[in-house]
């Protein structure tokens, strides 16, 4: 008898193939057998009917090192059907960590990845000085999904150096020599990489860049070393110019990252986008990419299924009405949510709000904010069109921009949320966004989960790859179900070493997601106050999800949190 059949289910199996309605067997957390199982029996049944049936989600790119120290469940990831993630991405990380550094590696990451400093400083119980002593604190937890984690450049090099590191001063060659051997010493242990951050957009609490992202060649290259001289791992960057501060940096970027692939026989994974000072630049950084292969290197732009920006409301990091007096004063009231909303909703605090009259230079800002700036909608909208955005309503009904904004964050007892998409929308839409997706060497990432607490929830792309890009996409074509889901589950887990799951065949892990495919929506982001300390994260839902599998044992139903922690630390590729 076995463990668990699913039966009847649209199986699509992660390796591309077409759709096919076929049963799944699960004993011991493993898949043993897809197919039609006739007069099997199992422990447990689960009618598929009418249902699709997929790996579950691989997550490359997410920021849970602290929160995995104290979280169980690891949402809004683990909400969006991913049953695998990977963590100490972009250089920041909580180990090594000296006793004297704890404070400054969590200013380090809340500068960098906008999780709140109390709530780490309140959760985090550092059981750990080096980086095996963190695997072995993290190997003590179990979650809802599997976590893989990465040695982060600006830990190791303050580890090592000090202040001098965390100045960015110019490593030594004994420097060198050292972060090497803890970069070694943490691979050895389990870590699935190593990782740093290039980009000025990269800064600590304090404003300074992240340590590493001045790093000369011989750092990095002898640094790299590491990975090519025990065969595993991966090279995981934000490359200088990312954001679009400094045009003529990436190609400098993808040049030492060809060579270093190359010299080491490891792959180079960093992230990609869409700048809007030059909209056209990812196309020759993917070519670059491509063109690598020849020399032996193997890089993997990282790229994102949607725009890249901020989430505006009254609750969330940045408000489109920041800037204006009255609401200035009245946020620093510090007035209770309710209490908030309701002051916004009298006509005296509207009218002071409305009234405002901003000087030349912030009026032509404004106009341009209102042009960029759309209503996010429920469900939300990920690719609006201009007649979405502030000015569009604007002109269609003849109300004035910053009217429409107000009336729109309003909405929903106050909640509404105005999206902002900053990068990957140069031109209106996500059409660049698809074709950087469709590219043979573009890796499925970057969405953040765990990061960016107070201005985005990107850990819902898993879902909307499937809501937008294979089933709803108005504004242009768009994606086949079955590549999407091979993009977002034996694509990123192969990525990482991961050859144990990802697809729906004997052997592999038993990681699935049961999906009612035509009910399937996002949710509306919400702000919450549930991390420790009080600490505030927007999280975002979706239904659809009938059941989340993590090996073999359900850890989420229609949504809900089995209280099941099947998930535990994943050591090393396999």
């Amino acid at each position: 008898m076995h463990d668990l059949i699913i039966r009847g289910g649209t199986v699509v199996d992660g390796t591309g193939a077409p759709a096919c309605t076929a049963d799944v067997a699960v004993d011991r957390g493993r898949i043993t057998g897809v197919g039609a199982l006739h007069g099997a029996a199992g422990a447990r049944t689960v009618d598929a009917d009418g249902l699709l049936v997929t790996p579950g989600w691989v997550d490359i790119h997410t920021h849970y090192d602290g929160q995995a120290t104290w979280d169980e469940v690891l949402a809004p990831s683990s909400s969006h059907g991913v049953t695998t993630l990977v963590t100490g991405n972009c250089g920041v990380g909580f180990a090594p960590a000296r006793p004297d550094r704890h404070e400054w590696l969590i200013g380090l990451m809340e500068g960098v990845e906008d999780i709140p400093g109390t709530a780490l400083t309140e959760g985090m119980r550092w059981e750990w000085e080096t980086f095996p002593e963190y695997l072995d604190a993290l190997g003590r937890r179990r979650w809802t999904v599997d976590v893989g984690t990465q040695i982060a450049h600006g830990a190791v090099r303050a580890y090592v150096m000090g202040d001098r590191g965390a100045r960015n001063e110019p490593a030594t060659a004994e420097d060198i020599v050292a972060m090497r051997e803890l970069v070694r010493e943490a691979i050895a242990a389990g870590a699935l990489g190593f990782s740093t951050s290039r980009t000025l957009a990269h800064r600590a609490i304090g404003g300074e860049p992240v340590p590493g992202t001045f790093a000369a060649e011989d750092e990095l290259f002898g640094i790299g070393r590491a990975l090519g001289e025990l065969g595993t791992g991966i090279f995981e960057l934000a490359p200088a110019g990312t954001a679009g501060e400094d045009l003529l940096a990436p190609a400098k970027e993808v040049d030492w990252m060809r060579r270093l692939s190359a010299a080491i026989s490891r792959p180079v994974t960093f992230a990609l986008v869409q700048v809007d000072a030059a909209p056209d630049l990812w196309r020759d950084l993917l070519r670059a990419s491509l063109e690598a292969a020849e020399d032996g290197a193997e890089l993997w732009p990282q790229v994102a299924s949607r725009g890249f920006g901020l989430l505006s409301g009254h609750f969330t990091t940045y408000c489109l009405l920041d800037q204006i007096p009255a609401y200035q004063e009245l946020k620093a009231r510090n007035l209770a949510p309710e209490a908030l909303v309701a002051a916004l909703r009298t006509a005296e605090v509207r009218g002071a709000i409305e009234s405002w009259q901003p000087d030349p230079d912030t009026a032509e800002r404004m106009q341009a904010a209102f042009a960029t700036t759309y209503t996010l909608g429920n469900p939300p909208d990920y690719e609006p069109g201009p007649e979405r955005s502030l000015l569009g309503l604007a002109g269609a009904t003849g109300r004035a921009p910053l009217s429409i904004a107000y009336d729109a964050m309003l909405e929903d007892d106050g909640a509404g949320l105005l999206y902002v998409p900053i990068l990957n929308y140069s031109d209106g839409g996500l059409d660049a966004t698809r074709e950087m997706l469709l590219h043979p060497r573009a890796a499925s990432g970057l969405g953040d989960g765990g990061a960016h607490c107070g201005t985005i929830c990107d850990a819902s792309q898993p879902t909307f790859m499937l809501t937008h890009w294979a089933r709803d996409r108005t504004r242009g074509e768009r994606l086949p179900l079955e590549w999407v889901v091979k993009k977002q589950t034996h694509d990123t887990a192969r990525l990482y070493g991961l050859g144990d799951r990802g697809t729906i065949e004997a052997g592999a892990v038993a990681d699935l997601n049961l999906i009612d495919y035509d009910g399937l929506q996002l949710g509306n982001p919400r702000v919450v106050a549930d991390l420790p300390a009080g600490g505030k994260r927007i999280l975002q839902g979706a239904t659809g999800y009938v059941e989340t599998i993590k090996s073999g044992v359900t850890t989420f139903a229609d949504g809900e949190d089995t209280g099941a922690r099947p998930g535990s630390l994943l050591r090393g590729a396999r």
